[in-house]
């Protein structure tokens, strides 16, 4: 409810605001917005360092084998538990971080590249990071 409201109210001011919808998305927009999203949704969801955003609503279950990343459980009932589910949950998280960052983007595109660009360049330096252990682990 709280997420379909939020579309609606934003496809609403958009439309009175005479910014409409574009036609088309260029296709590297929506790339960058798509590895953004992937990222900062990880980050919000299983990064050891916002794990104080999640404390409210999971408790502390030990370390991933994924570099910088915690495992959590949820904790209590009601809409404690929900939002804790949606909190550790990067697929879940996502549709929520894509939607802001394409609300973004309609508003201020060059605003909304740069938050993505700047997240999608700490996805790359991951995948990096990784590779390079690969490689590491190999030698």
């Amino acid at each position: 409810v709280v997420f379909n409201g939020t579309v609606a109210a934003f496809a609403a001011a958009q439309h009175r605001s005479g910014r409409g919808l574009p036609e088309r998305f260029p296709p590297g927009d929506l790339f960058l917005l798509s590895v953004g999203t992937y990222k900062l949704s990880r980050l919000i969801a299983k990064d050891r360092i916002t794990s104080f955003v999640r404390a409210p609503f999971t408790r502390f279950n030990g370390e991933s084998d994924r570099p910088g990343e915690v495992l959590e459980e949820l904790r209590g009932s009601g809409l404690q538990r929900a939002v804790g589910e949606l909190l550790v949950c990067p697929y879940c998280l996502g549709q929520w971080v894509g939607t802001g960052l394409l609300a973004a983007y309609l508003r201020e595109p060059r605003a909304a590249r740069t938050v993505a660009a700047a997240f999608a360049i700490v996805a790359g330096a991951d995948l990096l990071q990784e590779a390079w252990v690969a490689v590491d682990n190999r030698a």
